[in-house]
């Protein structure tokens, strides 16, 4: 539940920033006129991702239990690399989202306006997308349903009250920092779910070794217990996994962070550098 908090946390504010800054710059060129054609494409980016979550819990429904594992488990690997596509692209960009949005905004105002759905669209539906498909494949994980959806919806919750908070200035937090401790414990859960992705892909016969265990530690820690069930719903944590499972698990995990860490480390460095104001040059007479 926890992670899928954080999930829908993390997306939520995203797209809660996103909105706020649209509406603001609109209303800013009195431009009030195009709100609908702002909203249309906001609502139409949150049906499609609650279609995609639809489609994801029952369109698997009939089919084998192989075909299932093979399912979920190609879309555990999928949810992997959106999730990160995500993380280093906001980290990037999360310094001038905001000029971003805007000049997009003004390509769209041209003429009649319209292009505006679109830009909303995009904007808003990219973070729908991944927060379902991420959300749906740590909840495969995980085994349940009810409670990786209440995280996510609490999640979205308290996004979108800090969004409004945001952008009525009663609240400022460090966007940097948010998205750089929040993209370093993403990236902890999505090799969670790539390392289950490959056990669905076990389970169905696409990869060997089911059997051949790296190590079994159910004995000191059962997945039923309260411990197990808190590691298996926070970072995927199987008490029983495969030597394929936890080869993914490094091959991910251990060079994702560390290109994370230094990106992080990089753009902490130019923001200081740009910070400091050069010395100014005083000539000598000769």
């Amino acid at each position: 539940m926890l992670a899928n908090y954080l999930i829908g946390l993390r997306e939520g504010l995203e797209a809660a920033l996103v909105v706020s800054i649209l509406i603001a710059y609109v209303t800013k060129i009195r431009r009030r006129d195009v709100l609908a054609r702002l909203w249309l494409g906001i609502g139409l980016a949150v049906l499609v991702a609650l279609t995609l979550g639809a489609v994801l819990t029952f369109g698997a429904y009939g089919l084998s239990f192989e075909a299932q594992e093979a399912i979920g488990g190609s879309l555990s690997i999928i949810a992997t690399g959106f999730v990160t596509w995500m993380v280093f692209w906001m980290l990037r960009t999360s310094q001038n989202l905001k000029g971003a949005l805007q000049s997009d905004v003004d390509k769209a105002l041209i003429g009649a306006g319209w292009g505006l759905v679109l830009v909303a669209f995009l904007a808003v539906g990219r973070e729908g997308i991944e927060t379902a498909l991420f959300i749906w494949a740590a909840a495969q994980a995980t085994g349940e349903t009810t409670l990786p959806l209440v995280g996510a919806l609490l999640g979205i919750l308290t996004a979108v009250v800090l969004g409004w908070l945001i952008s009525k200035g009663l609240v400022r937090i460090n966007l940097s920092a948010f998205f750089a401790w929040s993209g370093a414990a993403l990236i902890v859960v999505a090799a969670g779910v790539l390392s289950y992705g490959v056990h669905d892909l076990q389970e169905a016969g696409i990869l060997p070794g089911l059997n051949s265990l790296a190590f079994d530690v159910s004995g000191v820690i059962p997945p039923d217990s309260w411990l197990g069930t808190f590691l298996k719903g926070t970072v995927n944590f199987s008490p029983a996994t495969t030597w394929l499972e936890l080869a993914a698990w490094l091959a991910y995990f251990v060079p994702t962070m560390f290109l994370f860490l230094r990106a992080v480390r990089r753009g902490r460095q130019r923001k200081a550098a740009t910070a400091v104001p050069s010395a100014p040059v005083v000539a000598r007479a000769s």
